[in-house]
């Protein structure tokens, strides 16, 4: 696998080695073995993941932009296994120089990209196709008295959600998230991402 950084400090890109025929190809999605020889030392720190998610939805879903609070903090490695999203992890660490900013990558079943996203960040994606199955693990378990987010139509955080968003289907929870400056994130730059 190559691991690509992004402008945002320990927000990676994850491209796996698919090898492909006539049949199909093939790839291996994840190895904690060279998770930890490729991007632990990019990180400082080995993750271990221990719960994987799975969502299915339909064009113009968009969910996000979530968190788990501190001491329930989360690290992500996301995929696209179906269809098309546009990922994003917006930076929200009180004093980071890169607070507010993002990182936004299309993933989908064709490039098979894989986004990392560490801990002070909060998450979200758009989905561009017709219908998209969302896959992600986890470094902590969910605790839903943890959930948090920062509203994903925030025009401020400068995201072209390459969708038009004011017909984005978003859930009841995701329209009551604050904008990025009514929020006081519960992060700071001192966070540990990993």
């Amino acid at each position: 696998m190559e691991v690509v950084k992004t402008p945002i400090e320990g927000v990676l890109i994850i491209e796996p080695k698919v090898f492909g025929d006539k049949r199909g190809y093939f790839f291996e999605s994840f190895s904690q073995r060279e998770f930890d020889e490729k991007v632990a030392p990019i990180l400082g720190h080995s993750i271990h993941f221990v719960q994987d998610n799975e969502s299915m939805s339909t064009y113009g879903v968009m969910r996000g932009l979530h968190f788990q609070r501190p001491p329930f903090t989360q690290s992500k490695l996301v995929r696209c296994v179906k269809g098309a999203v546009l990922d994003v992890a917006v930076d929200i660490r009180k004093g980071s120089p890169t607070y507010g900013q993002h990182v936004a990558v299309e993933l989908t079943e064709e490039n098979h990209r894989q986004f990392f996203v560490p801990r002070g960040f909060a998450h979200g994606f758009a989905v561009l196709s017709e219908t998209a199955v969302f896959q992600y693990k986890c470094d902590a378990f969910y605790h839903p008295e943890a959930d948090g987010g920062i509203s994903i139509l925030d025009g401020s955080l400068g995201i072209d959600w390459r969708i038009p968003t004011a017909h984005a289907n978003l859930s009841e929870k995701d329209t009551k998230h604050l904008m990025l400056k009514d929020f006081d994130s519960p992060f700071d730059i001192n966070v540990t991402l990993y």
